[in-house]
């Protein structure tokens, strides 16, 4: 007998109170269904529990499709101006993505913050609609698309990141690519600079190994694996001076 949408909803929440990720009491998420989705909605602590979150409903019998509504609680609010400016800063100066021209959308409107060159490698589109960032157009590399999301998602005032960046040419995706974007995070991350850590991917599993001198710096690792893209989980074996 197929279980009705109540059934499969307080099958979902029972799965969703035993993950210790995510504290439902603190930031409760909505479930729902539309047309046969499963519609999640609400705001959560971390990448690390919006992920997880979405993991363990789309493995739940009989979910078809799943509806994303779920948000990051961010650092700090902010208006959407301010973080589409923050957002167009620190892309432009990232080193990495120098050979990108960059564009701000908003309001049916198109801004040129970088305009397009001869050497130009590509196109970074960004538009903020409360608190969420889309990144649309086409970068070099994966690793290119995977840094672009994660100094975003370093940004105060982020809720959530859609990477809707295309890779031309075309890559074919590995852990091996996961494993040296997330080195590459690392080196840019403020916090982690200089300090060597392992990392290893498997079936897009990441694992950190290493000693760090804090335990800020322990978290941010972590959090820097959750935000790449492709990423289903991080093991944090990361230990302290």
């Amino acid at each position: 007998m197929k279980a009705t949408d109540a059934e499969q909803i307080s099958t979902i929440r029972a799965q969703l109170e035993k993950e210790p990720l995510v504290n439902l009491h603190r930031w409760p998420i909505s479930l729902s269904f539309d047309h046969g989705d499963l519609v999640i909605d609400g705001e959560v602590e971390s990448v690390a529990a919006k992920k997880r979150a979405l993991e363990i409903s789309a493995a739940a019998p009989g979910i078809r499709g799943i509806i994303d509504r779920l948000h990051v609680e961010p650092s700090q609010r902010m208006p959407d101006g301010e973080v589409r400016a923050r957002v167009l800063k620190v892309l432009s100066e990232e080193s990495a993505l120098q050979l990108c021209a960059l564009r701000a959308k908003r309001d049916g409107r198109v801004e040129v913050v970088r305009p397009g060159a001869p050497e130009t490698r590509g196109q970074i589109d960004v538009s903020v609609v409360e608190g969420v960032i889309t990144l649309d157009g086409d970068v070099p590399s994966l690793t290119h698309k995977r840094l672009a999301e994660s100094v975003v998602w370093w940004m105060p005032g982020t809720r959530d990141v859609v990477n809707g960046l295309g890779v031309t040419p075309p890559e074919e995706d590995s852990d091996d690519e996961i494993t040296d974007a997330l080195r590459m995070v690392f080196e840019k991350d403020p916090l982690l600079k200089g300090f060597k850590i392992g990392v290893s991917t498997d079936n897009r599993v990441v694992t950190l190994t290493g000693m760090l001198q804090t335990d800020e710096q322990r978290r941010a690792a972590e959090a820097d694996g959750w935000c790449l893209f492709g990423v289903d989980r991080v093991v944090n074996q990361l230990q302290l001076r």
